[in-house]
């Protein structure tokens, strides 16, 4: 057993800094999530639509990868988005394993619109930050990832 006690670990400098960035990643994601279901999206469906548009596709694999989307999770948002006819699926010739997804026009349409204004709604919120301040944060954020 440690003679590291629950009141030393209490008082541990990184706690506050700790709740900070959650409380900010909270505050962050409810104004975002608020404003994508305006457009009958869930967050993890912008976020695909997001990825897709200005591409001519990709697998599945690499969507999971650029969005964070898990693979059983992300079939899932692949398949709700096909019902509402913003994506597609296509078998390439040359390797029958592998499976793109593409944008439909409605999906590229959808996505003309609502990114440009997802970013400019993103924005009221960044700005309130210096362009120094915001790359200090991007950099201390990237450490921080780093050191897990």
């Amino acid at each position: 057993m440690s003679d590291y006690s629950a009141r030393a670990a209490a008082q541990e400098p990184f706690i506050p800094t700790m709740r900070e960035l959650v409380r900010a990643y909270q505050a962050f994601s409810a104004y975002s999530e608020a404003h994508i279901r305006q457009f009958d999206l869930t967050p993890a469906q912008f976020d695909v639509i997001a990825t897709l548009g200005n591409t001519s596709g990709m697998c599945m694999g690499e969507i999971g990868e650029k969005t964070l989307i898990t693979k059983g999770t992300l079939t899932g948002v692949i398949d709700r988005l096909e019902k509402k006819h913003l994506v597609l699926r296509e078998v390439p010739a040359d390797n029958r394993r592998s499976v793109i997804v593409k944008l439909t026009h409605e999906g590229e349409a959808l996505f003309e619109v609502i990114f440009p204004l997802h970013i400019a709604h993103l924005k009221e919120r960044f700005e309130q930050l210096e362009k120094s301040e915001l790359e200090l944060l991007r950099v201390l954020l990237s450490r921080l990832c780093l050191a897990f």
